[in-house]
């Protein structure tokens, strides 16, 4: 199981990204370019130490990811039709977000082997990306008897 984070804008949310997947054992990509300096003080203050511990690999870009994944692609995306409760994952998933201001292209939607949406009240229409991947991670973990003990 693995987080991606395509050309992610906020520091914050990566750094707090970071922390879980340090937290949880899970590993991380960063499919560049990003919004923001990588040694940004933000990514550094979200993550706080954990940040360091985290298995992160940076891509110069999608081609450069798409080259080097193994496993079935999983998008989080609001324009999805199936939801995270009815999704079945499995312990190679990975897990991708797109970027907190433009979401991704309709190319790398299209790529993806799963569209899944976080199922919301009416009238909501997003969750930050960081909530966002906690809570599909979780369910992915879960599932797939992931967590570490």
């Amino acid at each position: 199981m693995r987080i991606s984070l395509y050309q992610p804008d906020i520091a914050g949310n990566v750094g707090t990204i970071l922390r879980l997947a340090a937290c949880l054992g899970v590993p991380v990509d960063i499919i560049e370019p990003c919004g923001f300096a990588f040694s940004d003080r933000s990514l550094r203050r979200s993550g706080m130490d954990y940040a360091a511990d985290a298995e992160v690999i940076r891509h110069p870009d999608w081609t450069a990811f798409d080259a080097a994944r193994r496993g079935r692609l999983v998008l989080l995306t609001t324009a999805a039709d199936l939801t995270l409760i009815n999704t079945c994952f499995d312990p190679g998933d990975i897990l991708l977000l797109g970027s907190e201001g433009a979401g991704v292209p309709p190319d790398i939607h299209a790529a993806a082997d799963l569209r899944v949406r976080i199922p919301m009240r009416p009238g909501f229409r997003s969750l930050n990306v960081a909530v966002s991947a906690g809570i599909a991670i979780a369910e992915a973990l879960r599932q797939t008897g992931g967590w570490p003990e």
